[in-house]
């Protein structure tokens, strides 16, 4: 539709007008509208700093946080732990602060080399089930809301920096950062670590402990400590960097699978006698194996069959050395 009106519109207008069927009134409301949906309202105390593909990307690169997180809590903890992106905005410090609960866990932090403090907002609803798990509960969350005990924060407070470190290795794909933590604070009204009118990007992540207790997590990035990495911030810098990432999702997935620990069990024989001499063995008394001193000894790793070795000594420690591999029972020669 074009916005210059033909010469017969401007005249039927005009006979609108002389005839009383259109009001100026109705004209002036009229405009009034086309003037609302053409433009937005703009708050000039609170800026959008953040353009909306940032935002996007800021909450792709924490939906991975919540998948690092959810793993080590459930394998910390030994239990189901879900942790999701649910909400990702921008706000004034002073309006995050006014709607964080008390009371509450903020963990002040800064993340090098970007510049500025952080704040990571850690609720009751999410406490207090890990404190339990911690404590070797079921997860369960506390029938009322209170101050946490001393030695609750002091358990808390080791787990503060697993949760940071597992911020830094998220943020590994978009910048080399350290995670240094600054203060622990429970009043979110005396906490005065920014300006009240800066502009912080906020990301809100809900838990799932146990499939029953729910709770939030808040994490609080100011834009002066962002300004550096916003020109990162950008679907198609994320892009660009998919074959990266997918090389250091190998190497992180090949570094976790090098922490895991293994049981070995090396068996030098097998014999068997009555219960009745079992009960009688004593210190000193010699049993006969099925094998010969010569023979290579069988080697379980986790329960299975895996290797041949022969058996001797490192230093002061008993050893093992692995002469071949087994593949269904049967010595694989090297």
């Amino acid at each position: 539709m074009s916005d210059v009106l033909s010469q017969k519109e401007i005249d039927r207008l005009l006979d609108g007008l002389k005839s009383g069927i259109i009001k100026a009134e109705d004209l002036k409301e009229a405009e009034i509208q086309e003037l609302r949906m053409r433009y937005k309202s703009y708050d000039f105390r609170r800026p959008n700093k953040f353009s909306e593909n940032q935002l996007r990307t800021l909450q792709m690169l924490h939906e991975g946080y919540g998948r690092l997180l959810s793993s080590y809590l459930t394998g910390y903890l030994r239990a189901s732990i879900v942790v999701r992106v649910i909400s990702v905005d921008q706000f004034t410090f002073d309006d995050f602060v006014g709607s964080v609960p008390s009371p509450t866990l903020l963990t002040v932090f800064s993340l090098p080399p970007l510049t500025g403090p952080a704040v990571l907002e850690t609720n009751p609803q999410f406490l207090f089930p890990i404190i339990d798990l911690l404590f070797g509960g079921t997860g369960k969350m506390s029938d009322r809301v209170r101050e946490l005990t001393d030695i609750e924060l002091s358990v808390i407070k080791k787990l503060i920096p697993k949760l940071l470190e597992q911020l830094v290795l998220a943020w590994q794909d978009l910048y080399e950062v350290t995670a240094e933590l600054q203060s622990i604070e429970t009043n979110p009204r005396l906490m005065q670590v920014m300006n009240p009118g800066e502009i912080i990007a906020l990301l809100t992540f809900s838990t799932v402990i146990g499939g029953t207790s729910r709770g939030l997590i808040n994490l609080c990035l100011p834009y002066l400590m962002l300004e550096p990495v916003l020109s990162k911030l950008s679907i198609h810098y994320r892009n660009t960097r998919k074959d990266m990432a997918k090389e250091d999702d190998l190497r992180r997935l090949e570094y976790w699978m090098g922490q895991a620990e293994l049981t070995l069990t090396a068996v030098a024989g097998e014999t068997k006698i009555s219960v009745r001499d079992f009960l009688q063995l004593q210190e000193g008394d010699v049993l006969t194996l099925d094998r010969r001193i010569d023979e290579d000894v069988d080697l379980f790793l986790e329960e299975k069959l895996k290797y041949k070795v022969q058996p001797g000594t490192m230093g002061r420690f008993m050893a093992v050395q692995i002469t071949s591999l087994t593949e269904g029972g049967v010595a694989i020669e090297q």
